[in-house]
């Protein structure tokens, strides 16, 4: 089935903007160790930028909702321009990455709110396939250009150290704004009940409270909640695994990352292309999986073996999050609006990540070892999917009893 007119100018457009979020990431890093600060600081990094999606969600979902979406990605992609041009002046890291941080936060509720819009129920997978497919991709380039930007050759090939780095970023910020001249008003409009905080805050507690409360909307956001805390986490922890169990530096751990993500990048186009909606929930399995297999790359000293199970790890994290982010969607757009259940979806997710990048970087603090913290994660993961699959077994069997 073909995709609506502009979605590909969106697609490419997302991909251009989260391309450089990933970059910037590696070579904010690569400055925190320059500065000599300690890894602990690293997660906080991340944590700066998420905190903006929790603290703008009540207020964000609105501003997409009051304003065409492809005109507020690109003033979104501004507000990351004054991020990176911050650390370039000498703002501490965690504060200039806070400042991207709060470009991403609304560029998130219009990114998702206009393929909800756009694309309907019977092309929502699809889409979502595309969409995670180039958020992955972005992830995975972003970490090998982040990682070769910080690389000593290229370094002394620009001629300007870490702001030779990012004044490439900042190029690729530009791109991602022009690409959104491209997208069309997808002419949804939703009635306004203004801008005041208080009345936002009540409106956005009631949206959180509907969503959560709906069977196949709370099941959804219970997984895709628990799916990005813990991807998010394993972002770093992948990092600091292959440093301590492999012995790779910085650039080189940044490349395998390149695994997890080409495995995503599988399962997520398989998902898109073989998974109906209403097969959605059957991929909770695959959230069990994905869990399990944790402890296994911890416990790894092969590099190609650590290839193959990261990949393998990717694929069925594909398999989950495709399916269950569409299925989530489409309910909130059935009971909310685009804007307001993406903005709830982003508060919960980020809120999730918040925690476990708090847990994480406490745990690093004690010094406790990578692999007993990844192996840790994994079987919680797993532990929590399958309890989730069961209570979903429960009910589909008390639906099918004869009153």
């Amino acid at each position: 089935m073909p995709m609506p007119r502009g979605f590909h100018f969106l697609i490419a457009a997302q991909f251009a903007s989260a391309l450089a979020d990933n970059a910037l990431l590696i070579v904010t890093i690569a400055l925190l160790q320059q500065q000599g600060l300690p890894g602990w600081w690293a997660p906080l990094l991340k944590f700066g930028f998420t905190l903006s999606y929790v603290v703008l969600a009540p207020f964000v979902g609105a501003l997409a909702d009051a304003m065409p979406k492809a005109r507020l990605m690109a003033w979104m992609n501004g507000v990351k321009l004054v991020g990176v041009l911050a650390l370039l002046a000498g703002l501490h890291p965690v504060l200039a990455f806070t400042i991207v941080g709060f470009g991403a936060a609304a560029y998130a509720p219009a990114k998702y709110g206009l393929i909800t819009e756009i694309c309907g129920p019977e092309r929502l997978v699809a889409a979502n396939g595309w969409l995670e497919v180039t958020v992955v991709c972005a992830a995975l380039l972003g970490a090998v250009l982040g990682g070769a930007l910080v690389s000593p050759l290229v370094l002394d090939l620009l001629g300007m150290g870490l702001s030779g780095a990012m004044a490439v970023l900042i190029g690729v910020y530009v791109l991602a704004s022009l690409l959104n001249l491209g997208i069309p008003d997808s002419g949804a409009r939703y009635a306004s009940r203004g801008f005041h905080p208080q009345v936002l805050l009540d409106d956005f507690r009631a949206a959180n409270r509907t969503l959560w409360r709906d069977c196949d909307g709370g099941l959804s956001l219970a997984v895709t909640t628990i799916f990005w805390g813990v991807g998010a986490t394993l972002q770093f922890a992948v990092l600091r695994w292959s440093a301590d169990a492999l012995g790779l530096p910085l650039d080189k751990a940044a490349m395998l990352q390149a695994a997890v993500a080409v495995g995503v990048i599988a399962g997520a186009g398989v998902a898109g292309r073989c998974v109906p909606l209403a097969a959605a929930k059957k991929m909770l399995v695959c959230g069990v999986l994905l869990g399990l297999l944790m402890p296994v790359v911890a416990a790894t000293r092969s590099l190609p073996a650590a290839i193959v199970l990261l990949m393998l790890t990717g694929a069925v994290g594909g398999l989950l999050v495709v399916p269950l982010n569409a299925l989530l969607q489409h309910r909130g757009y059935q009971l909310l609006s685009a804007g307001r259940s993406i903005a709830v979806q982003g508060f919960n997710e980020n809120a999730s990540v918040l925690g476990m990048l708090a847990l994480y970087a406490g745990l690093l603090w004690l010094d406790v070892p990578i692999g007993v913290l990844l192996s840790g994660l994994g079987l919680a993961v797993a532990a929590a999917l399958g309890l989730l699959m069961r209570r979903e077994s429960r009910k589909r069997k008390i639906s099918l009893v004869p009153r």
